[in-house]
């Protein structure tokens, strides 16, 4: 290239300098990535490349605060089954003293002090209910229900929690209140079936009181599993077979049942010869003769002990038991089958295999009458050798721990549904008397299962919402990675171009020297 001779403008050395700029700028970037690791340090080093780093640092924000949010939940969780199952324990020990307090051997003293076990206990169960807190919250007494976690980076990736009341008047067994005139004018359902002499059905001649219907106009069973029919084959159905047929599909209803029949009389002086059974006036079972003479006590009143003796040496047969209590001055005669099975009362067995047709023997002269409650009402007609045969049916005692309904229910003596648990809430279980402890047993058992179903089903959350912080970590980590592939700088590379930038650089100073003292020759020419 020939010299050009040129002062004022030095084209070489311009050219240089903007060699360098770029030099430099280059540089800059190359020291810029290696100062802070990554590639992408604002929008105008890769403006794609910087928005899907920023989308990708807003999920890994939001997923790291997931799995706090989500550890945050597993604490709750922990804390309200730790609690439930400290009223757990409680519970059953309620029911084990409900069980030592339902023995024959104990007196009322001694049901007055398990009493007083039992009220200590229940009033912590209630403690516990209203004062266990996370983060200042109640969970236990009902408030906390319909909450959510956020489990998620985005919008509505939300598990929901909600934990049941387990105040003790919001706990116990669901029972259904009676309907019609089975267990009203026919009968009498005293505390649930659970009073002695307050579960039965009576009908003269044995035609039973109960209507029947198989199929879709049996008694339906809707409960919170699911629903289920169970048919009543007859009016004589025994209670002990209804019972049978509702739990045979418990599993898919969640309703248990279980039977008695218990029915009190007030007996007369005078002889008794008659004939004790089960199944029904056309089909009896168990048949045996019962005898006994009755005679009036010194308080004026029938000495029934004969009867309960005859009685009761038949019961390895027939599962009926006597014994006698005395309501309002009056001693009643108490014929119970724990089994709910029924109980007929007759002259005999005809040679067809049936029931005779009267109550008594001819020649008897003691009567019995059926009676319901501490009013000593009486149900029905009195069963002497002049009247017909009759029939004892019990009653069926539905057990859930949650609602439910029955539909047809009136074809038994039962109204179509249980909603509430008025006096069968935890709260209300008296161990003070054999009927009141009995029933606590039915009460505890459906409250303990109540807490089981609650625990079972916080359980369940806490093992997903886990599940859903180890994907949230293992998203996180993954999209850091993937993060990491668009903004993270190579550092052996961004070195390697840092190095030849800082040598063009150097390159490039001396060659702008070389312009500049080129120029300067040019001076010598002039004279």
């Amino acid at each position: 290239m020939a010299i050009s001779g040129i002062l004022n403008t030095n084209t070489s050395a311009l050219n240089t300098i903007n060699a360098l700029n770029n030099t430099q700028g280059s540089l800059n970037t190359y020291l810029q990535q290696l100062s802070t690791g990554k590639s992408i340090n604002n929008p105008a080093d890769n403006p794609a490349g910087y928005a899907i780093a920023q989308r990708f640092q807003t999920q890994i924000n939001g997923l790291n605060q997931a799995v706090s949010n989500g550890n945050q939940g597993v604490s709750l969780v922990q804390t309200a089954t730790g609690a439930i199952q400290n009223q757990t324990s409680l519970l059953q020990q309620i029911r084990t003293t409900a069980v030592q307090a339902a023995n024959g051997s104990n007196t009322t003293q001694d049901r007055a002090a398990l009493q007083g076990v039992v009220s200590q206990l229940l009033a912590q169960v209630q403690t516990i209910a209203t004062q266990t807190q996370f983060n200042g919250q109640n969970i236990l007494d009902g408030t906390f229900s319909g909450s959510t976690f956020q489990v998620g980076a985005n919008a509505n990736q939300i598990i929901n929690v909600s934990v049941g009341n387990t105040q003790t008047n919001a706990m116990g067994n669901y029972t259904t209140a009676t309907s019609g005139n089975v267990y009203t004018s026919s009968g009498s359902f005293q505390m649930g079936g659970y009073a002695v002499g307050g579960a039965f059905t009576l009908s003269a001649s044995g035609v039973g009181n109960f209507t029947s219907g198989t199929g879709t106009s049996g008694i339906n069973v809707q409960g919170s599993a699911g629903n289920a029919y169970v048919g009543v084959s007859s009016s004589t159905e025994s209670a002990a077979n209804l019972a049978s047929a509702v739990n045979a599909v418990s599993s898919q209803t969640g309703v248990s049942a279980q039977a008695t029949t218990s029915v009190a009389f007030t007996a007369q002086s005078g002889t008794y010869t008659f004939t004790l059974s089960n199944g029904s006036s056309g089909s009896p079972t168990n048949a045996v003769n019962i005898s006994a003479s009755v005679t009036n006590g010194s308080n004026g009143q029938a000495n029934l002990s004969s009867l309960v003796t005859a009685i009761n040496n038949q019961a390895a047969i027939t599962g009926t038991s006597a014994t006698t209590q005395t309501v309002n001055g009056t001693q009643e005669l108490v014929l119970t089958n724990a089994n709910g099975n029924n109980i007929n009362i007759s002259a005999g067995v005809t040679s067809g295999g049936a029931l005779s047709g009267a109550g008594l023997t001819s020649g008897s002269t003691g009567s019995l009458q059926a009676v319901s409650g501490s009013g000593i009402s009486s149900v029905g007609t009195t069963i002497t050798s002049a009247s017909a045969n009759v029939l004892i049916q019990g009653a069926v005692q539905f057990n859930s721990s949650s609602s439910y309904a029955i539909g047809n229910g009136g074809n038994i003596g039962f109204d179509t549904a249980a909603t509430g648990i008025t006096g069968s809430a935890v709260s209300s279980v008296n161990v003070s008397s054999a009927a009141g402890a009995q029933q606590a047993i039915s009460i505890m058992d459906q409250a303990i299962n109540y807490l089981n179903q609650q625990n079972g089903s916080l359980g369940a959350i806490q093992n997903r919402i886990q599940a859903s912080v180890a994907n949230d970590q293992t998203t996180a980590t993954n999209l850091q990675s993937a993060q990491s592939v668009v903004q993270d700088a190579n550092i052996a590379q961004a070195t390697s171009q840092m190095t030849k930038y800082q040598i063009l650089q150097q390159a490039g100073i001396s060659t702008l020297a070389q312009e500049n003292s080129l120029q300067q020759s040019f001076l010598k020419l002039i004279p």
